[in-house]
């Protein structure tokens, strides 16, 4: 197997898919997805199951820079304006996904509380990449891009949290006996929190040390990759997220380097191949025959998450005061599930092994279809706001900016 060929390959055919697909006025991103869907295993085989495979290192590399740029969201200055806000949307719309997920499965299908909870906490997962993606290619800006990033990247934390939450009580109504103190049902994914912000920290300290120190963009670009690259190894070593160490790598540089947009810019230059080989490898891994095995509670898994997503983040924007296109949009930009959800479906299995399958089938199904429209709804969504389109609005300030 030549994997070189192949990684040429999905280069090729995810870039013209986008270029494609951009004539009809959808995000290039779609098109490096279903680029990766025919291309793919599942459908026409021309890149084979072990090809995908072996080039995993892809995602792990472009899963890091895109938290990475996150990250450059987290300026302490920036945070000072948005306040409380963010805080109060970002538990707001998880909560409604859980709640709306929780309870549709046990009211209306009648599932098993351990099942629906340990599913409802998987439903708040948002995937960042696809998102991030959007916002670069259109150069969205406004209110709800503001909002937006810090949501997302505060939802992995909370998402994990959750999870450990809803796992520890699912085993202590299976097993009765089981020690599960609350007290270490909240300690355990707070202390996995604080040892990944200790090391994200350490590698944006990294980089600033080594910023006074380099001669040009090349230079930068090696040592700001290759702590990317360490901080992520470190996470999945210890078995953290690693996208939580990649943001803090990030929001360290932003608050200590008076200079900070050199380092997030030096990684301009290979972020495109890398972006489009990851989404076309992911497209790759989605397989469409699964939608056949989705079922009644897959369906309501959706519809449900969908609807408490956009219909938190409208309360709690509502609640905080934001500007009504944050209140209307912001959900609809919320929807994508990708990674985490995919990571814990695993975790899940060793949690409720008699729901495995239906667990698995279940996130990846939905994955599945957000991986594919959600782009599109969040270019749609940013539309709406006029944060997409609009000539003068990068440079003027918000109604946003200027109240907060």
């Amino acid at each position: 197997m030549n994997v070189v060929f192949y990684l040429a390959l999905v280069l090729f055919l995810g870039f013209v898919m986008g270029k494609l697909v951009s004539l009809i006025k959808l995000p290039n991103v779609t098109g490096y997805l279903l680029a990766g869907l025919l291309a793919g295993p599942y459908a026409l085989k021309l890149v084979p199951q072990n090809a995908v495979s072996s080039m995993g290192i892809i995602s792990d590399v472009a899963l890091g820079m895109i938290a990475f740029n996150i990250g450059s969201e987290f300026s302490l200055s920036h945070l000072k304006k948005l306040g409380w806000r963010i805080i109060t949307v970002t538990m707001l719309q998880s909560m409604g996904a859980f709640a709306a997920v929780l309870a549709a499965l046990t009211l209306l299908l009648n599932q098993s509380f351990s099942f629906s909870m340990v599913i409802a906490a998987i439903a708040t997962a948002t995937a960042p990449a696809a998102t991030l993606l959007v916002i670069k290619q259109y150069k969205a800006k406004g209110p709800v891009t503001d909002v937006l990033l810090p949501v997302v990247a505060l939802d992995d934390a909370v998402c994990i949290i959750a999870f450990s939450i809803s796992a520890a009580i699912a085993k202590s109504m299976i097993n009765p006996a089981a020690d599960t103190s609350l007290l270490m049902t909240i300690m355990t994914p707070l202390k996995e929190i604080i040892i990944v912000i200790i090391i994200g920290i350490g590698g944006g300290l990294l980089v600033t040390l080594f910023k006074t120190r380099v001669k040009n963009k090349d230079e930068l670009l090696v040592v700001t990759l290759g702590t990317i690259l360490v901080t992520a190894a470190l996470a999945q070593m210890w078995n953290v997220s690693n996208l939580i160490a990649c943001m803090m790598i990030g929001a360290t540089i932003v608050n200590l380097t008076h200079s900070s947009h050199s380092v997030f810019s030096s990684l301009d230059r290979i972020t495109l191949p890398i972006y489009v080989a990851f989404f076309t490898l992911s497209g790759a891994d989605l397989n469409i025959g699964i939608l056949k095995s989705i079922g009644i509670v897959g369906i309501c898994y959706i519809l449900a998450r969908s609807i408490g997503k956009i219909a938190g983040a409208y309360l709690g924007a509502k609640f905080m005061k934001m500007p009504e296109t944050v209140q209307k949009y912001l959900g609809i930009t919320l929807l994508p599930q990708a990674g985490v959800a995919i990571g814990l479906s695993i975790a899940a299995q060793s949690i409720l092994p008699e729901y495995s399958s239906t667990i698995r089938t279940i996130v990846l199904s939905a994955t599945l279809i957000y991986e594919i429209f959600g782009p599109v709804l969040t270019k749609i969504a940013l539309i709406q706001a006029g944060e997409i389109g609009t000539p003068d609005i990068h440079n003027k300030k918000t109604s946003y900016q200027k109240t907060a």
